[in-house]
This record gives C-alpha cells, sequence and structure tokens, in this order.
C-alpha cells in the first residue's frame, strides 16, 4: 500500500513538473512570435531636442517619428526641449542618462561633441544620435547608432525645380535668372544642402545665379525673415530655399509679404499651414525632406528587435527613400507638369548613379569658394 502511494506521488510530481515545463516552453515560444515586443513594452526612449518643437521642420520631424514609436512599438516615450542655450545641452543629457531610460536620440550634429562626453561615462545606456556621422575610431562608442543623411541629394533635386520654375531675370545679374538661399550657420553640414542646392540649379541653367546668405542660429525667424526679404526685393530673386531650422520661418513670412516663393525643407511645411495660412501655404512649392522621424523609427524598431548593430552608422539618401521633395497638392497645382516629371527623372538619375552629387563634407574651402563663385 506504501508503495503504491509513493508510486502515485512520484507520478503526480513528474506530472506537475511537465506542466511547468510545457508551460515555460509555451511562454518562451510566444515571446519568440512576438518578435521582441515584450520587450519594446518595457523600453523607455527619451528625446533630447537641443531647440524646441515647432519649427515645423527638422526637430518637428524628429518628434514625428517618436511618437510613432509610442503607438506603434508600445515604447514608452519623452521628449525633453532643451531650448537653444548651448550651456545647457550636455547638462540635460547627462540627467537624462542619470534617469532610467534606456535609449537617448539626440541631434544635429551640434550634439556630437556633448555625446562624445556622456557616451562612454555611460556604457549600459543606447544612444542615437542623427544629422551626423560619428566618428567611432576616436572613443568608446560601442554604445552609439548615428544616422547622417545626403542633404546634398534632396537639394540638388530644389535646386533644379527652382531652376526651372524661376522667372527673374535680373538685370544686375547680366539678365540671368536668380534664386537664392538661407542657411541656419555656415557649417559643414548647411554647406551641403547649399553645395546640392546649387549644383542641382546649374544642372538645369548652368548661367543661373544664387544668392545666400546664413542667419546665424536656427532660431531667429525675424532674421531670416529680413534675410530673405533682401533676396526677393534687393537680389530680386522670386525662390528662396531655406535651410535654417524655425529661422527658416521667417522667409515663409517673407514670401507672403512679397508675393514670391520658397522650396521648405524637413518637413512638409504647405500640409502644416494650410487649416491656418492658407495664401502662406500657396507660396511653398514644395519641401526638401529627409524622413528624419522614418529613420528614428527604423533604429528604435530594430533595437527592439535586437537586430541594431551598436557602434556603427549609416547615411541615407535617395536611393533608400529618405531623400526626397514632397509631391503634395500644392507641388501639383504650383509645378508645370513637365517640370514635375523632369524631378522624376533627375530622381532617377541620382538613385542609380548617372548623377553624383558633391557634398560639402569633408569638401576643401577652396573647392566650396569655386563652386559658390561660379554662380555669383
Amino acid at each position: 500500500m506504501k508503495e503504491m502511494k509513493s508510486i502515485k506521488r512520484a507520478v503526480s510530481i513528474a506530472v506537475v513538473m511537465a506542466v511547468l515545463v510545457l508551460t515555460f516552453a509555451g511562454c518562451q515560444s510566444k515571446k519568440e512570435e512576438k518578435g521582441g515586443s515584450e520587450a519594446a513594452g518595457d523600453m523607455k526612449v527619451a528625446f533630447v531636442c537641443n531647440g524646441t518643437l515647432g519649427d515645423k521642420s527638422f526637430f518637428d520631424s524628429a518628434a514625428e517619428g517618436i511618437y510613432r514609436m509610442e503607438k506603434e512599438l508600445g515604447v514608452e516615450i519623452k521628449i525633453i526641449e532643451a531650448g537653444f542655450d548651448k550651456t545647457k545641452w550636455q547638462p540635460a543629457l547627462e540627467d537624462t542618462s542619470d534617469s532610467d531610460y534606456d535609449v537617448i536620440i539626440v541631434g544635429t550634429w551640434e550634439m556630437q561633441e556633448p555625446l562624445e562626453a556622456v557616451a562612454p561615462l555611460y556604457p549600459d545606456k543606447k544612444y542615437i544620435i542623427f544629422d551626423t556621422e560619428m566618428d567611432y575610431s576616436s572613443g568608446d562608442y560601442d554604445n552609439v547608432f548615428s544616422i547622417s543623411y545626403k542633404y546634398n541629394e534632396e537639394s540638388f533635386l530644389a535646386g533644379a525645380l527652382a531652376a526651372m520654375v524661376t522667372t527673374s531675370d535680373m538685370p544686375l545679374a547680366n539678365g540671368e535668372s536668380t534664386i537664392g538661399f538661407i542657411g541656419g550657420i555656415d557649417s559643414p553640414v548647411i554647406n551641403d544642402y547649399l553645395v546640392g542646392y546649387v549644383e542641382g540649379a546649374k544642372y538645369v541653367n548652368e548661367n543661373i545665379k544664387v544668392v545666400y546668405s546664413y542667419v546665424g542660429d536656427f532660431s531667429n525667424s525675424t532674421k531670416g525673415k529680413e534675410m530673405a526679404m533682401a533676396q526677393f526685393d534687393n537680389n530680386e530673386a522670386d525662390i528662396v530655399f531655406a535651410a535654417a531650422g524655425q529661422a527658416g520661418l521667417g522667409a515663409i513670412d517673407a514670401a507672403k509679404e512679397s508675393q514670391k516663393y520658397v522650396i521648405g525643407v524637413d518637413g512638409d511645411q504647405a500640409l502644416i499651414f494650410e487649416d491656418t495660412d492658407t495664401e502662406k501655404a500657396n507660396k511653398i512649392l514644395t519641401s526638401a525632406v529627409s524622413n528624419v522621424g522614418n529613420s528614428l523609427f527604423t533604429a528604435v524598431e530594430s533595437a527592439v528587435k535586437g537586430e541594431l548593430e551598436w557602434g556603427t552608422g549609416v547615411s541615407t539618401g535617395i536611393a533608400d527613400g529618405t531623400a526626397e521633395l514632397v509631391d503634395n497638392k500644392y507641388y501639383q497645382e504650383l509645378v508645370k507638369e513637365e517640370f514635375r516629371d523632369q524631378i522624376v527623372e533627375i530622381t532617377e538619375k541620382i538613385k542609380n548613379g548617372e548623377i553624383q552629387v558633391s557634398s560639402a563634407i569633408g569638401m576643401e574651402k577652396d573647392e566650396l569658394d569655386k563652386l559658390l563663385d561660379s554662380v555669383q
């Protein structure tokens, strides 16, 4: 009788153990089937913005990607607006690193130096920086993933379009057409926009003139407007491309006031204004965009799946579908079909390598000066 009870007890224990094993295996299987979605639910992502939202371009585009992560990946997010005071950027990054965020996103290229100082101090944290290429050989950045954009390619399209649609005929430029460019600051990244813009314009019209100026920052929209007004009125340009963040919004104000046109940047700026100021929206031919938000979403999605290669970087452009001119109703209405078709052809030529666009990144000053002198 005792032997029978012992046998029953042993069988019961074996059954329980088998159930536990099967249950555990089932949980593991479900976890694997989710492809990391459980990890996504636990992941916390912070975006330290070295400026403020509301620029209707670069930072807002990044924020769209952050909000999309929350909605589609289920990650917990936070956006920290550090403002335009550069002395506050590194402390804000350090404070965020001291907290319990798993992935910390920063951009623009101006955040590279603060990140280089902070990232090695927090080896257990992961960082994504966009708008620059990290020099991984210069330090221990195995926890950093960088994303850079081929601004020269999207701005090549902007320059080509501007040269196509301009009707300016400047006496001061010996009868040649003139277009304008406003940059945030004189830097390799902003000059990458300028180089592409100039080469795109010259691709369409070798004799075109390009006037350009720099605001000196990315926040002074009043100065951005003044510079655009000067290009519209004094230089008689009728189209201005502004790569100047929030300062570039002033160029849109100037276009409305002068009844001229602008090409937006980083976000679909015409759609942003169509409900609040239709006249302003109708002065934006299109916008040259890098789809920043999409690139950040893709990176975090890969991190959630455990597939992101930390300690490396990517550079994306037209061939990757991250650089383009926005094709919206304003573009359709304001730009002739033959010009839109030409932009499609030029896009394809850049994609297949038939057109090679120069980059200001790493370009010698003499070479840059020579190119800019050719359109004066």
